[in-house]
């Protein structure tokens, strides 16, 4: 097997999330629906607004990786649903759905041999497509330990 394929194979699994923590799929398994919008002593957001913020960086480091003519949203404002912002089982869904989706892309961006991972993205200024990935990885995987202590305390066994 290729140095190449090796780090494309380890990247992969990053983004899987399949290594040091918790996979997405079965944190999402069984969260409690009634705290989607719940406020936690302490924390700013909801675990909705946290899984929106997840999906809406995910979102523009991939479009960042893939299309000169992405903008970015304002940081940190267009990062974050509105604090007041609640969601309902189909939102949730949605930003689920959404969330997958992009996450496939960028699985599928990094697998495709054609990719070169260590070149400079042309629109950008020094980044390429191993270090978008990797920041994929390294943010999702900060979030869904956060994800990971509130569904604990709504499911009563943080305390």
């Amino acid at each position: 097997m290729s140095d190449d394929q090796i780090v494309r194979e380890q990247v992969l699994n990053l983004l899987r999330s399949s290594e040091a923590h918790i996979n997405f799929e079965n944190l999402l398994a069984d969260f409690p629906v009634a705290g989607y919008n719940e406020k936690i002593e302490g924390v700013p957001y909801t675990a909705w607004q946290l899984l929106e913020h997840m999906r809406l960086a995910q979102r523009d480091i991939l479009r960042f990786s893939v299309d000169a003519d992405h903008v970015s949203p304002e940081f940190p404002k267009g990062y974050w649903p509105a604090p007041d912002a609640v969601a309902g089982v189909p939102q949730w869904n949605r930003t689920v759905e959404a969330f997958r989706a992009d996450l496939k892309e960028m699985e599928t961006l990094v697998s495709d041999q054609t990719t070169d991972l260590y070149a400079r993205i042309p629109h950008g200024d020094g980044q390429t497509i191993l270090r978008e990935a990797l920041l994929v990885a390294d943010h999702n995987a900060y979030h869904l330990g956060v994800l990971t202590v509130m569904k604990r305390i709504l499911n009563g066994k943080g305390k």
